[in-house]
């Protein structure tokens, strides 16, 4: 029998492990491209510009599909939801590896579309995420929580960018997207056999529930027993709210600006490598690791000082934007780049301002803090709709500085300065930092 003295397990700590193994996979597919992407602008004789349109083709969908993809995380949960979104994904990126089949135009036009079906596939994993750690996580280990399934997006290049450059090397390009995408359905059932509500989860005790619930965590959220089914909510009132205050648009812009760091390194940074700095294709995916690395080791730091910060007793707003604007100051040092020839020194810079972003990275863990109970999958989407337009025009400004200047000088000063924006949100735009409440009421009974 369960008693006040019993000792509370610790199941949301495995719940994260499994949020961090999943979008450790989400990002390594999505960075298939920009590995294989050399290979592939020399099968297919792409310019800059066009190479920039098709990195850009996941973030189109991936954009338009986040309020739809928040929608069916309210109305359905993350569980369901998200097994179908880590399966679709997975499935369409393995059928990239056919793209080898067509040639032309028709090459160019099946990848396009294959990446824009992946983009759709994915969108709801990073609003799912939120909801997740809303749901299990107190405020004080949010933080932390955020931080630590963020930063798979560099341990996914720690771990799969020497591998996939060493795919391509020995096998071919085709080889690192059946590889990953059949990786990625392997995870998806191991997702459908994992993850559970707090209410449902049948290793959880009542006193880490109990535990979770005063700290803040919206334990209702993921549960099965939820009245989903007789509640709806207005989607467009729900938007309307959620643009129209201050604190939540700044948070979204500022996330445009830190996704831009995000995209340059998804696409166009290995071909900076082979390009501009000259290395072999296996050797840019082990050095592409190395910023990885920094940039893991700063995103999980961030929600840890922001954590302490706000056990030691300050507000939240100083706890979460001090490493923000810190780590963004770091990630403008990519700039020095430009005036240094030394391959030693570039990758040294750049692992300094990838432990910056990592540091600054802590916009879910706001939104973690911020959503509106109501509709958590839905403001996790319009911020995440805001963060990856970044996806959309970074690719193609990146690309069209190449084709005009034949650098990618002007390429860093536009990822750095986006770095400079994200600190102007912050401070200037997002003031006091706590959980937004609907004016007028978003969901109405229907049964």
């Amino acid at each position: 029998m369960t008693t006040q003295h019993t000792q509370a397990t610790r199941v949301r700590w495995t719940i994260l492990a499994i949020l961090f193994a999943v979008t450790t996979i989400n990002y390594a597919d999505r960075a298939t491209i920009a590995i294989a992407g050399p290979e592939l602008k020399k099968l297919l004789g792409l310019s800059p510009s066009q190479m920039g349109f098709v990195f850009s083709a996941f973030a189109w969908s991936y954009v338009l599909a986040q309020l739809p993809g928040g929608w069916l995380l309210d109305r359905f949960g993350s569980k369901i939801t998200y097994f179908f979104s880590i399966f679709l994904w997975s499935l369409f990126t393995m059928l990239m590896g056919g793209v080898g089949f067509f040639t032309g135009a028709a090459a160019v036009t099946v990848l396009f579309l294959l990446r824009l079906l992946i983009g759709a596939a994915e969108a709801p994993s990073f609003p799912g995420n939120s909801r997740i750690t809303s749901a299990w996580f107190p405020t004080k280990e949010r933080g932390t929580a955020a931080a630590i399934f963020n930063s798979a997006q560099y341990f996914a290049t720690v771990l799969f960018a020497p591998i996939m450059g060493w795919l391509v090397h020995s096998f071919g390009w085709e080889s690192v997207f059946f590889v990953m995408g059949a990786l990625g359905v392997f995870m998806s059932f191991i997702w459908l056999k994992t993850i559970y509500g707090p209410k449902d989860h049948p290793k959880v005790n009542a006193a880490e529930l109990a535990y979770i619930e005063a700290g803040g965590a919206l334990i209702d959220l993921e549960s099965k027993n939820k009245v989903v089914a007789t509640t709806k909510i207005d989607t467009w009132a729900c938007i309307k709210q959620l643009l129209g205050n201050r604190m939540l648009l700044g948070v979204y812009i500022a996330q445009y600006c830190l996704n831009t760091l995000t995209y340059f390194f998804l696409t166009w940074f290995p071909i900076y490598l082979v390009n501009e700095r000259h290395m072999t294709i296996l050797k840019a995916g082990f050095v592409a690791a190395l910023p990885a690395v920094a940039g893991f080791l700063g995103g999980v730091l961030g929600g840890v000082i922001s954590d302490r910060l706000i056990k030691a007793g300050k507000s939240l707003s100083t706890a979460r934007k001090l490493p923000i604007v810190g780590g963004m100051l770091l990630s403008t040092t990519m700039i020095v780049c430009n005036y240094v020839d030394s391959d030693w020194i570039v990758i040294l810079v750049m692992s300094l301002a990838f432990f910056g972003k990592g540091i600054g990275a802590l916009g879910w863990a706001v939104v973690a803090d911020t959503s509106p109970k109501e509709a958590g999958g839905m403001s996790g989407a319009l911020f995440n709709t805001f963060g990856n337009t970044a996806g959309i025009t970074t690719p193609i400004v990146i690309g069209y500085i190449l084709e005009a200047t034949g650098s990618f000088a002007g390429a860093l000063v536009f990822v750095g300065a986006n770095a400079v924006v994200n600190i102007c949100c912050y401070l200037f735009l997002v003031g006091d930092i706590k959980r937004f409440e609907f004016k007028t009421p978003v969901v109405h009974n229907i049964g």
